[in-house]
Order: structure tokens, then C-alpha cells, then sequence
């Protein structure tokens, strides 16, 4: 599946549409109608991305880890996805989550501190965001071995980071998916920084040159550009429902805002490097892809302001309307059934709450009580 060096790209950075043999043939459904709502998709998650770090610069979020720059990586792969797939994000893929139907209440509740996870995993067939670098990638190969046992025909996807490639979670995960061709696609968003240290440094050769050594195919996609981003994932979504094992892709993009909010990257980045990069943003080379084409109307950019408005309105006050959490609730779900070394633990927290003469320590935490 690897051939050489090549990066494959089915839209450039000027938004021209590029003609590509092989790979054309999985984005032939992708009409007008289609273009149009990715970049929906993509100025909606942009928006939200901008809105939590509002929020964050606020106070109203304890941080938030910004997508700036990957919305193509992220909408072209999720959009690939039929319903019944699993996911296992990293704590960056919001957009993936919005995509798969989550409140937008529970985008942004982990990092409020109001829980410690985000969604119901069954409910959007998505696990919660993991903040441990790589370990998604094990659950992932984990799962989709289930998958395989259980003899079902739905494919799983794990999202990590150019970082994550240096942790033996990710090696390990690659060991096991190989050696028993589980159905899993290992999704690795090269955004060039792992926090301030280059992928350069991490790597003397390209990311997806790695998975080669482990025996896993790999495919090396231009992640600014959504079509092209779309048509790996589908083949490796593809394979894997087929029996054909583990798939590698390096999605190459660039992460265009800090690490997470706690993060300045002025510290470590050349601005020049980010003013390359603004030039291939993925949002105005679709939008280029439009214009050519006759389909950004007036009627389409309202269309798409609107819903940007709308949803990011809604996540401002879901965010801020958030209800304090129970301060007991920090003992659900530690066990599926009950264990009396909880509930010694639980017994013991709630006289320390209502030594405070706060009253009945179920009663979420007043502001001040934290």
C-alpha cells in the first residue's frame, strides 16, 4: 500500500481538484451536496474550537485542547465512518465527536472539571476522551480483536498524535493488531509538535514508514485536505471489514494554535513555519474547491454562518449553564458492583462535607466550597 515517499493528495493547496487513479474511485459519491456540508462540518468545529478557548481565556473551562488547523484530518476521517464502527480518541478530537453525535454539553464537560468523562460510549459507539498518550491505541486493538472473536463486520479507529508514535503503547498495539489482523485502523494526526518538541527530532524518517517493521500497510494522506483524508480512511475501513487487518495512516497536517491552552508555542515555533502552514489552512483550500466549482452561493455562506452561530452559541450556554456535579459522584462507576471498600471511603467523605455545616453533602458544591 506504501508507495515511496508519496503523499497523496486529491485537492491542493489552491484548490485545485487533483486526479489520482486509485484512490478517485472512493470519493466518487462525494457530489456538491456533499462538498458543501464537510465544509459545513469543518467552519462548525472551527467555530466551537474558538468558542472553548474563549471560555477557557474566561475561566469558565479549566483548558482546552485547540484543533486549529486539523479540521480536515478530522471531519474526512469521521465522515468515513458508518455508525456501528468504534472509536478511541485522544483528548483533541472534538470535531470526531461532533460528528458522532455528541451533546455539545458533553464536549466540553470534562474540561470544566464537572465530570470525568465526557458521553455515554455506547450511545455514539466512541470512547471518552483518553489523556494518557497512546494508551487508546491498546483499547483500540483490544476492542477490535472483541470485534473479530464475535465474528462482526465493523471496523475500529484509534486517534493519536506524531507524539504518541514514540510511546511503547502505540508499538505494542501495533504488535497485537499485526499478529492477529485484528480490524483496526491507527489514525495518526502528524501535527509536527509534541507539545514543544518536533516530530523531526522524534523521528529521522516519515511516521508512517514505522507500522512497516510491525507488518501493518500504511498510507501517508495530505490531512489538510478532506477528500484525500476521506478516501484513505475509507480503503483502510475497507480492508479491515474485509479481513485484511490493521491499517496505518499518517494524516499530515499542522496543529496552528498551541498544544492546549496552558501551551505558548511562540516559545519554541518559528512564526515563519506557521505562516507556511496558514497557507495550506484546510478550511480555505475546500472553500477555493467550492469557489471554482460555482457552489459557495450566498445563500450556501449564510447557510453555514448561521449554523457556526447557532451551535456555538448553544455550546457557550450548555458550557456555562453546566450544573455543579454531586460531589459524591466521584465514587460512581470506580466498581461495577458495590465494594465496601468505596463505600467506607464514600461514609467517610460525606461526614468531612458536612463537617463544613454545609447541610446534606448529596447537594452539588456551592461556589467557594471546592
Amino acid at each position: 500500500m506504501r508507495t515511496g515517499g508519496e503523499l497523496l493528495q486529491l485537492v491542493s493547496p489552491k484548490g485545485e481538484r487533483i486526479s489520482h487513479p486509485e484512490f478517485d474511485v472512493w470519493v466518487k459519491d462525494v457530489g456538491d451536496e456533499q462538498l458543501c456540508g464537510l465544509y459545513e462540518d469543518m467552519t462548525v468545529i472551527r467555530r466551537i474550537d474558538a468558542e472553548a478557548t474563549a471560555l477557557q481565556r474566561q475561566g469558565e473551562l479549566a483548558l482546552w485542547p485547540p484543533l486549529l488547523g486539523q479540521e480536515a484530518a478530522q471531519i474526512g476521517s469521521s465522515r468515513s465512518l458508518h455508525d456501528d464502527d468504534f472509536v478511541f480518541p485522544s483528548y483533541r478530537e472534538s470535531g470526531v465527536a461532533y460528528v458522532r453525535g455528541a451533546h455539545l454539553s458533553e464536549i466540553s464537560r470534562v474540561w470544566r472539571g464537572n465530570s470525568s468523562y465526557g458521553w455515554d460510549p455506547q450511545r455514539i459507539n466512541m470512547a471518552t476522551p483518553q489523556i494518557i498518550i497512546g494508551s487508546q491505541s491498546l483499547h483500540a486493538a483490544g476492542y477490535a480483536m472483541g470485534v473479530q472473536l464475535e465474528g462482526a463486520t465493523t471496523a475500529v479507529i484509534a486517534y493519536f498524535g506524531d507524539g504518541a508514535t514514540s510511546e511503547g503503547d502505540v508499538s505494542e498495539a501495533m504488535v497485537f493488531a499485526a499478529s492477529y489482523q485484528a480490524p483496526v485502523v491507527f489514525f495518526c494526526q502528524n501535527n509536527h509538535w509534541a507539545i514543544s518538541e518536533p516530530v523531526r527530532i522524534q523521528s529521522h524518517i516519515e511516521l508512517a514508514d514505522r507500522p512497516n517493521g510491525f507488518g501493518i500497510p500504511s498510507m501517508r494522506v495530505d490531512g489538510n485536505d478532506v477528500l484525500a483524508v476521506m478516501a484513505a480512511t475509507r480503503v483502510a475501513l475497507d480492508r479491515a471489514k474485509k479481513g485484511g487487518g490493521p491499517t496505518f495512516i499518517e494524516a499530515v497536517t499542522y496543529r496552528m494554535g498551541p498544544h492546549t491552552t496552558a501551551d505558548d508555542p511562540t516559545r519554541y515555533r518559528d512564526p515563519i513555519e506557521l505562516e507556511d502552514w496558514a497557507a495550506k489552512d484546510p478550511i480555505v483550500r475546500l472553500r477555493k474547491l467550492l469557489e471554482t466549482k460555482g457552489l459557495l452561493t450566498d445563500s450556501v455562506e449564510a447557510k453555514v454562518k448561521a449554523k457556526a452561530d447557532a451551535v456555538a452559541a448553544e455550546f457557550r450556554s450548555s458550557c456555562i449553564g453546566m450544573p455543579d456535579p454531586n460531589p459524591l459522584e466521584v465514587f460512581d462507576h470506580v466498581y461495577s458492583t458495590p465494594n465496601s471498600w468505596i463505600e467506607r471511603q464514600k461514609d467517610h467523605y460525606t461526614r468531612y462535607l458536612n463537617s463544613f455545616g454545609q447541610g446534606d453533602a448529596a447537594q452539588p458544591v456551592q461556589e467557594g466550597g471546592r
